[in-house]
């Protein structure tokens, strides 16, 4: 038989292996992806193996698909590699020839696991003969290579010892405190054999999958028994995440249980519950999986407790900055919006190391700070357009840097609405929320323009998704609400929600109460929020109704508005010009 059908025939073997594993066949478009650029590698066409020909042909995006604005196959990449990396360290570990996928790459390349003397090597089709053997005209490997390529396994085997899932690993900063370091165990399935066939397995690799897009977070997979309970060598704060599935009545519950390994303390349980139905349906554990990461993930969430109790007690972190406490600064000035906040996170910025001040994530901090609060940590004295212009420079660069962060994403998106480039704002929040699905404050920043620019109904999943299932929601995840309460007939709830608001913005937040109070006949909101309107100094400046077609672009919220302010007694010349 041919040496290249030999090859070949290795190759499709894995892949039906992989196809195979009941976790990759619970993913189809996966599973597609895998075998696309596969089979296009083996038919010598990978050097036409693209962004674009894989959103198309495989993930069904128009002829229109622009992969510089939509992140999507970069975002499936991701998720397959893990999926596969995960394949190997578990049931395909045996494997005598394993398919990868490099990062940064969409044609996979394929590796004898374990070559004896004289085995043949893989190769992409278009590698240079003699740099990598392969697939199309494969070579047989000499004893040089034989053994170049078993000192490469032993170096590698060492370097997983070392560096492994299981090893220490090492803090992302430079002092204080660490990023938290979670490791998921897969669930305990306590169903009977009578309670019908819920999805349970794999919900671990899910979480592994959703948790490693908060930058913040270190994750690790640790298997059905692995429960990793010790801090490691470094003083990384360490938890575990494990929990059941049981049925109960109609439902099946999924409860999550993330204890602190240094002490055992159970510091959070929660439970999501799925009708017994949908349960067996595919797709549940994508759901279930975040829903948790919505808590999880979330700045204000259970992992990242002890940073903001330590951040609460040193208000000079000095030589103790690092960047993730810088983040975490930032996220607790997005919380009250003021400027003390936004002081704090950017000296955390000035008090980094050099090596981290030009990381993706610190570029993305400063220009939403500059953006925001007008702060420039270098003390430039510049211009409100020199502002935006270098605020927009650090974006591109970060994104350059990191172009998978939801993160930075999200804060481009920021840049845009102040710009007033709407439609761009919306492809950003999009992209963010596209490749983390559980960000909840890119959840709530675009229902926040999908519901000012009058398109609501779209904006409610979004919004009561931030709102409910996240933690300690902040005050501005509730303008949406406030809107939908509004549209719903609940003049109450709508005071309620436009109250919490209105700590957090400060134009439109009196301005909706006003309107809530009106529709309730609560005559003490409409008092209280129509000074605090007449006190805006952008209103002040501009009039009230200019400043408000800066931020909305539903035409029939803003004559509702008119309508309300005149109602309460602004006058006709405060509405629209300077007062």
């Amino acid at each position: 038989m041919a040496e290249p059908t030999q090859q070949r025939e290795a190759v499709l073997a894995a892949l039906e292996h992989l196809l195979a594993w009941p976790e990759m066949a619970r993913s189809p478009q996966l599973a597609r992806f895998l075998e696309y650029i596969v089979l296009q590698t083996l038919s010598g066409d990978g050097q036409a193996i693209k962004a674009y020909s894989i959103a198309v042909d495989v993930l069904g995006r128009s002829v229109e698909f622009d992969p510089q604005s939509d992140p999507i196959v970069r975002v499936q990449a991701r998720r397959l590699r893990a999926l596969i990396d995960d394949y190997y360290r578990g049931p395909g570990r045996a494997e005598p020839l394993r398919i990868t996928l490099p990062v940064g790459r969409y044609v996979p390349e394929f590796q004898v696991a374990e070559p004896p003397a004289g085995a043949i090597a893989v190769q992409a089709p278009g590698d240079v003969p003699g740099q990598r053997a392969g697939v199309a005209g494969g070579v047989r490997l000499s004893w040089f290579a034989v053994m170049v390529l078993g000192l490469a396994i032993a170096v590698m085997a060492l370097a997983l010892i070392t560096f492994g899932p299981g090893a220490p690993q090492p803090a992302p900063g430079s002092a204080g405190m660490p990023r938290p370091s979670v490791t998921v165990v897969e669930f305990q399935n306590l169903l009977r054999s009578d309670d019908g066939t819920p999805e349970v397995a794999g919900l671990a690799i899910e979480l592994v999958t959703d948790l490693d897009q908060f930058e913040e977070i270190d994750v690790r997979y640790g298997g059905a028994g692995d429960l990793g309970m010790e801090d490691g060598a470094d003083g990384t704060r360490d938890y575990v995440l494990t929990g059941i599935v049981r049925r109960d009545r109609a439902e099946v519950q999924y409860s999550a249980i993330l204890t602190e390994s240094s002490t055992g303390a159970v510091v959070w349980n929660g439970t999501i519950a799925v009708p017994a139905a949908a349960a067996s349906q595919q797709g549940v554990l994508d759901d279930v999986s975040r829903r948790l990461s919505l808590i999880l993930g979330s700045p204000r969430g259970p992992l990242h407790k002890a940073a903001r109790a330590y951040l609460a007690t040193a208000p000079e972190l000095g030589a103790d900055a690092n960047l993730y406490l810088c983040r975490m600064l930032f996220h607790l000035y997005h919380d009250t919006g003021t400027a003390a906040a936004a002081a704090r996170a950017s000296q955390c910025l000035t008090d980094l190391p050099e090596s981290e001040q030009g990381s993706a994530v610190a570029l993305a901090i400063g220009a939403s700070l500059l953006v925001e609060q007008s702060i420039d940590p270098t003390g430039a004295l510049m211009s409100r357009a020199e502002q935006l212009a270098a605020a927009g420079a650090a974006l591109d660069r970060a994104i350059a840097l990191s172009p998978i962060s939801s993160f930075i994403w999200e804060q481009r998106a920021g840049l845009q609405q102040e710009l007033g480039r709407f439609d761009k704002a919306r492809t950003d929040y999009s992209s963010s929320i596209q490749l983390n699905p559980a960000n909840a404050d890119a959840l709530a920043s675009y229902a926040r323009v999908l519901a000012f620019g009058g398109n609501v109904a779209a904006a409610e999943t979004m919004a009561r998704d931030a709102v409910q299932h996240t933690p300690d929601p902040p005050d501005w995840y509730f303008g949406v609400p406030a809107l939908l309460e509004l549209r719903s007939g609940s003049p109450d709830l709508a005071v309620e929600d436009a109250v919490r608001y209105a700590q957090a913005d400060h134009e439109l937040g009196p301005i909706l109460a006003i309107l809530a109070g009106q529709r309730s006949g609560d005559v003490a909101i409409i008092n209280r929020y129509l000074a605090q309107v007449l006190d805006v100094a952008s209103f002040r400046a501009g009039g009230v109704m200019p400043r408000l077609r800066q931020r909305i672009q539903d035409g029939v919220l803003l004559e509702q508005i008119r309508g309300a302010l005149t109602a309460a007694g602004v006058p006709q010349r405060a509405l629209d010009g300077a007062f």
